[in-house]
């Protein structure tokens, strides 16, 4: 290990931290711009956690819930 190969890697990390930090205040912004559009913050970050997961994984949650909501709703 070498002082010169451990200065690059923090270095790096350091650089990645910082464009996280500008990447997280860009989410921040859209997510304002959106609020101010009078869209939900809370419904959006669900939207984003459903586009992430698998089409017919959710397909078949949202089978299941509706059967269970039928038998205990209407």
């Amino acid at each position: 290990m070498s002082a010169g190969e451990l200065r690059s890697f923090v270095e790096r990390l350091e650089r990645l931290e910082e464009d996280n930090r500008e990447i997280s205040e860009q989410l921040k912004e859209v997510m304002t711009e959106a609020k101010g559009s009078g869209y939900g913050a809370e419904i959006i970050r669900k939207l984003l956690a459903l586009r992430k997961r698998d089409r017919a994984e959710v397909e078949a949650e949202e089978a299941v819930f509706d059967t269970y909501r039928q038998a205990l709703c209407c």
